[in-house]
């Protein structure tokens, strides 16, 4: 491991990592409890709607040349409006709202505090407007006993208690993607975690 950097990039910068994020999403999200069986086409796609963001935010980190962790972060008046659409059911005022995208590590990079580093950066880029009251984020609900749960998997919802979130199984996302070794994509439930800004 050499030694780690962090890079920031705003709005229309993310697309000079797209490349990177995009690889590294594919490799951290195929394992469980996402069973995501990704493609760069689709992953290109799919961020574009973070570079279309002016106040939106990709916080990294390298090794070296390679990217090895990442977290993301957008108003959610500029999310896609699967994303929007519990919220606005709830009555609850978008535009106050900030959404937390992927907050993702390699394996081996995991327990060096990065977790709580990238919730710590995305905080207070939401914090630095002065208008957003909220900061919010989903996660994938696989139940109880999915087959390919591995038997020492532990969810991350113990840490994510500690850092203030509360889940709220009132708000609930339909996301469809491929499950890994399929080519169709099918629905998954997303179940939404917020917290006081």
């Amino acid at each position: 491991m050499q030694t780690l950097s962090f890079i920031q990039k705003k709005g229309a910068e993310i697309t000079t990592v797209f490349e990177d994020l995009a690889n590294l999403r594919i490799t951290v999200f195929r394992d469980f409890p996402y069973l995501y069986e990704g493609s760069v086409d689709y992953e290109m796609e799919y961020l574009k709607i973070y570079s279309q963001a002016e106040k939106a935010l990709l916080f990294a980190v390298y090794d070296g040349s390679k990217m090895v962790g990442a977290t993301t972060c957008i108003p959610l008046a500029d999310e896609a409006p699967e994303v929007r659409l519990p919220f606005e059911k709830a009555g609850l005022t978008i535009d106050s709202i900030f959404y937390f995208g992927e907050s993702i590590l390699l394996k081996e990079y995991r327990g060096l505090g990065l977790g709580h580093r990238f919730f710590d950066e995305r905080e207070a880029h939401a914090r630095s407007f002065g208008n957003f009251k909220t900061t919010c984020f989903c996660a994938v609900d696989r139940g109880e006993n999915h087959p390919l749960q591995p038997e020492n998997y532990r969810p991350n919802d113990a840490f994510w208690l500690k850092r203030g979130y509360q889940k709220e199984l009132s708000l609930q996302s339909t996301f469809e993607w491929p499950d890994i070794n399929e080519s169709v994509s099918t629905p998954k439930t997303m179940i939404y975690w917020k917290r006081a800004l």
